[in-house]
């Protein structure tokens, strides 16, 4: 069982416990704390595919467990690697994860790996905090969208470990935590850790952004990343570009910060970028709420795609790349 030292949150997004993963419900979340467990790669892909792990790094370290978990059983690896990468396309976490992992039929070999993999995400998200926190002023009001924070991640976040580590470090920081529709991953998720953690944070419907930045109440926006490309084209949760305009128009930072399994350096630019597109139902209503009408036609993309320029900076856990290219990119992850 991973240690309790290397994990610095009090709710964990993921638990192996030895012969089982259990997995945080991050549907059900700020309303209650459960955990959905898995004895199969078939049950980590669904808990992947109907969003109770979601979080490129996340869900990556989901589907090592569920390698892992396969590798026990004497499954078929191949099998069971295919039934995992169907389950979200954009992340690319996802797939190096498994490539890491396909290869490992010994069982203890594919749980060192998968605790290899899960350590290995929480000391790059707590060296992405250190870089990141350089880049924050002290008093800063970061805007951020969707959930990159611990329950993003094994632990300590991305974006929200860029915020964790400039609040340790007292700069007195606050957070404009975007609703992030549809699925209010903000509204529902980064609030909810902010508030655990006593990090200031105001909620605001997405729509309302731009509004704030005319105003000059918010200082820089910091999101994560599920996949970035080689020329750093970033591809985040739906509405990122449309911030990063926004940033653009009135001079603020936009800075990404993702660790560098999240780069793809396969892919020369974003168009490439598979973009997942999710279920009406999340569209025309909520859990058991529906307000649109029935028979309407609906597009869900689950994320859009910002291009390098207008990124001021991606964080990763080997440094900061100012004005991502991708000699710039090259050149650090080389």
């Amino acid at each position: 069982m991973s240690g309790a030292g290397m994990h610095e949150t009090a709710v964990r997004t993921l638990r192996w416990t030895g012969t089982t993963l259990e997995l945080l419900d991050q549907r059900k979340l700020p309303d209650a704390v459960c955990y959905v467990t898995c004895r199969r790669a078939a049950e980590v892909a669904a808990a992947i595919r109907d969003m109770v792990v979601r979080g490129a790094p996340a869900i990556g370290c989901a589907a090592a467990f569920g390698m892992a978990l396969e590798a026990r059983a004497g499954g078929d690896l191949e099998r069971a690697a295919g039934v995992l990468a169907a389950s979200r396309p954009t992340a690319v976490n996802l797939f190096w994860a498994l490539a890491r992992m396909r290869s490992l039929q010994d069982p203890d070999a594919a749980v060192a790996e998968a605790l290899a993999i899960e350590a290995e995400d929480v000391a790059a998200n707590q060296a992405i905090g250190a870089h990141g926190a350089g880049l924050i002023p002290a008093g800063a009001r970061i805007m951020t969208h969707c959930n990159a924070g611990a329950l993003a991640t094994a632990g300590h976040g991305t974006a929200l470990g860029v915020v964790r580590s400039a609040h340790a470090a007292g700069k007195r920081i606050s957070v404009i935590a975007n609703e992030t529709r549809p699925y209010l991953q903000g509204a529902r998720l980064t609030a909810w850790e902010l508030l655990e953690e006593g990090i200031p944070v105001t909620l605001i419907a997405d729509v309302a952004a731009g509004h704030l930045m005319s105003r000059g109440e918010v200082d820089l926006v910091l999101v994560g990343a599920d996949r970035i490309a080689a020329n750093g084209d970033v591809a985040n949760k739906v509405g990122t570009y449309t911030l990063a305009v926004l940033a653009q128009r009135h001079g603020l930072p936009f800075y990404v910060a993702a660790p560098r399994s999240t780069f793809d350096l396969a892919l020369a630019d974003g168009a490439s970028i598979p973009i997942e597109e999710r279920a009406a139902e999340e569209i025309t209503g909520f859990r058991d709420l529906r307000w649109a009408p029935q028979g309407i036609a609906v597009r869900n993309p689950a994320f859009d795609v910002t291009p390098a320029q207008l990124v001021s900076a991606i964080v990763c856990e080997l440094g900061v790349i100012e004005h991502p290219d991708p000699v710039r990119i090259a050149a650090l992850l080389g």
